[in-house]
């Protein structure tokens, strides 16, 4: 049971380095306006409703990737609960998309992909390992 845990808590770290990294890539797209407040929820309202497309998508594709490289991780740590471990990666990705939302609001495809992604995508990396596992045995 720890070492699930463990792989839950380390495939969240790999998470969210990848979901930082897709960030950072919207980030050099749509920078965030001089002077504006970063600490403030209005201004990243703003920000969101005046990014283009591609900064939006480059948010989703982190949380996408996110989630296979989470549960990825999860699962090659897990021994017992690989699959339960990734998708727990993915259902907490979900829980952060779901906050987020609720702090400002993002354009409703964000959301939907937001809450419909990252479960397959962490399952898809569960079952990368496990593929890989049978391989090796």
């Amino acid at each position: 049971m720890a070492r699930t845990i463990l792989a839950v808590l380390v495939g969240m770290l790999a998470a969210m380095a990848t979901m930082k990294l897709f960030e950072f890539g919207s980030a050099r797209l749509h920078p965030f306006a001089p002077g504006a407040d970063p600490n403030d929820m209005a201004a990243w309202a703003a920000h969101v409703a005046g990014a283009p497309f591609a900064a939006l998508a480059l948010v989703v594709a982190g949380w996408t990737v996110g989630g296979y490289a989470g549960g990825l991780v999860a699962a090659l740590i897990s021994r017992r609960h690989r699959r339960g471990a990734a998708l727990t990666v993915g259902a907490l990705i979900v829980c952060a998309v779901i906050a987020v939302n609720a702090m400002f609001a993002h354009p409703l495809w964000m959301l939907i992909a937001g809450l419909l992604l990252p479960l397959p995508a962490s399952w898809l990396g569960a079952r990368t390992i496990a593929r890989r596992s049978k391989e090796s045995a």
